[in-house]
């Protein structure tokens, strides 16, 4: 059985509309967008809200560098703050007194690495288990606000923190010796 032959002129793909033609040339220019801006918006942006939480919780240290605020010394759990967790949160499991400080400190340590891209994706994760108890326990009316923070938090675990970051810095001048160590920033 014989096959026909292929036809020797190919066929053109239909032109696209000037509709369709506009949303391919911006899907091609937003891939270009560079993951290292947008993980250290991400980064910037979550660790902004998580440290200003954290300050609500103590005294003796405030910054904030949007409004300029700055209050140096040694940090100590605030009475409102334990207060919150005594009267508001009332998490079961832990005392008042530890929840605020173990909060306190998760905020506070764990924004500025984010924000310096340092242990970037433990970082991401330990704030999003916050921020899963936060929903689950505390405030469970707030899930859109908590979604977008999972969102960011999740972004920052799968993709990494970017290459303007401390934990690109160590990856660039470590030697790759197993597949684990090749995950890129």
């Amino acid at each position: 059985m014989t096959m026909p032959a292929a036809s020797a002129t190919r066929e053109e793909p239909p032109a696209r509309g000037g509709a369709a033609r506009l949303v391919a040339t911006l899907n091609t220019a937003f891939a270009r967008l560079p993951h290292s801006l947008i993980a250290a918006l991400a980064r910037f942006s979550i660790a902004a809200v998580f440290w200003k939480s954290g300050q609500t919780k103590i005294e003796g240290l405030a910054i904030d560098l949007v409004d300029g605020v700055y209050e140096l010394g040694w940090p100590h759990l605030s009475d409102a703050g334990v207060a919150l967790f005594r009267d508001e949160y009332r998490l079961p499991l832990l005392a008042p007194e530890w929840a605020a400080l173990l909060a306190a400190l998760g905020e506070h340590v764990l924004s500025l690495f984010l924000l310096i891209g340092f242990a970037t994706r433990l970082s991401a994760l330990g704030l999003l288990a916050m921020t899963a108890v936060i929903q689950v326990l505390v405030y469970p009316g707030a899930y859109a606000t908590h979604g977008v923070w999972a969102a960011v938090l999740l972004l920052l675990i799968a993709r990494g923190p970017g290459s303007l970051s401390v934990d690109s810095f160590i990856a660039a001048r470590t030697p790759v010796r197993s597949p684990a160590r090749q995950l890129r920033c």
